[in-house]
């Protein structure tokens, strides 16, 4: 049967700013993405680390257009984008902006300082955050051991927070963060392998480092609307309408090849860094 959001979810999505659907994918889905994501050499290649302040590094790969590899045909899902459908504003068809595989290893893995993805993608001249959203599936178990996203609840009813640089990654002003933290709830998003996460894209989150022996993978894809171009950087998928994909593709998919094939579409260092 095909998964579909009940109207309740779609009501506390927009209520808190973030969803979670517990074993979204099933654990053969699962095990594929792992399987791949640990052995294909262009996620290897393509891969690169940010900095938090205490110098730990956090691994990632990042890439606008999905293809026919494992994580193209997840993001492209039908389950997928007709959630996504259901939890934006507007009308307009949805587009894939971009995704990234996130890497935190055992007792190396760092930390990610608050933040809005909005604070970001404000400066790339989006101007309808409703129209973005971000959606986390964990590939791995998340634990406040192995350092799990944190958000605070409701805080995307605060609107876009400013944002500056705090080591290698962007951060939202701490006097806000504070603020918010005042009047409510902070809350642990601990994920099973197959669990998904939907959150609003001026929803503050962060994590802690990873202290523990076990990883954190997750992979986590940007959606907006066709009707909310960047006015400020060329970003093609984002208003690129998506071509669905039977959810039983992923698992149909011979993953011998991996993600090789989307392997010219992954972005530079130092574009991502720019980010």
């Amino acid at each position: 049967m095909a998964f579909i959001l009940t109207d309740e979810q779609v009501e506390s999505f927009q209520e808190n700013g973030y969803l979670i659907i517990p074993g979204f994918l099933t654990q053969d889905e699962i095990a594929k993405l792992y399987r791949v994501a640990i052995e294909d050499k262009a996620i290897q290649k393509n891969s690169f680390d940010l900095d938090d302040k205490a110098g730990k590094k956090t691994k990632l790969a990042l890439w606008f257009t999905p293809g026919d590899d494992v994580y193209g045909l997840l993001t492209r899902s039908e389950r997928m984008v007709d959630s996504v459908n259901k939890l934006l504003d507007g009308k307009a068809p949805v587009c894939h902006f971009h995704s990234k595989l996130m890497q935190k290893e055992p007792r190396v893995g760092g930390a990610w300082e608050w933040h809005q993805d909005y604070g970001y993608w404000y400066k790339n001249g989006y101007l309808f955050p409703d129209q973005l959203i971000s959606v986390m599936v964990a590939i791995t178990e998340a634990t406040k051991e192995n350092g799990c996203l944190q958000v605070i609840k409701k805080s995307h009813k605060m609107g876009r927070v400013e944002h500056g640089f705090s080591g290698e990654q962007v951060g939202a002003s701490m006097q806000y963060v504070e603020f918010a933290l005042q009047t409510m709830e902070l809350v642990y998003v601990e994920l099973k392998p197959g669990d998904l996460l939907f959150f609003h894209s001026n929803l503050l989150h962060r994590s802690e480092a990873n202290l523990s022996d076990t990883p954190r993978w997750s992979l986590i894809s940007a959606y907006n609307r066709q009707s909310n171009p960047p006015y400020i950087t060329e970003t093609p998928s984002s208003i690129t309408p998506l071509q669905t994909v039977p959810d039983d593709a992923l698992f149909l998919h011979d993953d011998a090849s991996g993600i090789l094939e989307s392997t010219t579409q992954f972005l530079s260092v130092e574009k991502a860094k720019a980010k």
